[in-house]
């Protein structure tokens, strides 16, 4: 897979028209990619995790996690709430979910409230708390800091 090239010109031809050209837009138009980003099994964070892409969860997670699509693999374990527009979980949660697709894998252990659009839970999958189906789950107003911090300041300033 890794190998020493042997210098021959056409190895260099073929290595160089095998890699695709990088095209940089100046107009500034492009939404910037959606990163994917892990927690891996012998990590613990405490405190909020915000993303926009992907984010994996194979360690512990103590906070608020906030992605647009979350992964919580076999083993790992999150205490505390989770907003994300997709939401597969293999571990253990602990916390009230808001996510418009959650997937309940056989392996998944889940203590709290599922506020969804869909919702597949697999067989021998565990689940204990409230499912509440809503046609946006996660553009509910009480998930949207902006308004409460704006009341909070008329409040003060009146």
């Amino acid at each position: 897979m890794f190998g020493k090239s042997n210098g021959n010109a056409s190895d260099r031809t073929r290595d160089s028209s095998s890699v695709p050209e990088a095209k940089h837009s100046t107009a500034g138009h492009l939404p910037a990619p959606e990163a994917d980003s892990s927690i891996s099994s012998d990590l613990s964070i405490v405190g909020k995790i915000v993303g926009q892409g992907r984010l994996a969860i194979f360690g512990h997670v103590e906070g608020e996690v906030h992605a647009s699509t979350v992964q919580i693999g076999d083993g790992a374990q999150v205490v505390g709430d989770i907003v994300a527009e997709e939401l597969t979980i293999g571990g253990r949660v602990k916390g009230a979910i808001h996510a418009n697709r959650v997937k309940l894998t056989s392996t998944a252990v889940v203590e709290g409230d599922i506020f969804h659009r869909s919702l597949a839970i697999e067989e021998n999958a565990q689940f204990e708390g409230v499912s509440r189906r809503q046609k946006n789950a996660i553009d509910t107003p009480s998930l949207v800091p902006a308004k409460r911090s704006q009341a909070q300041a008329i409040n003060v300033n009146g």
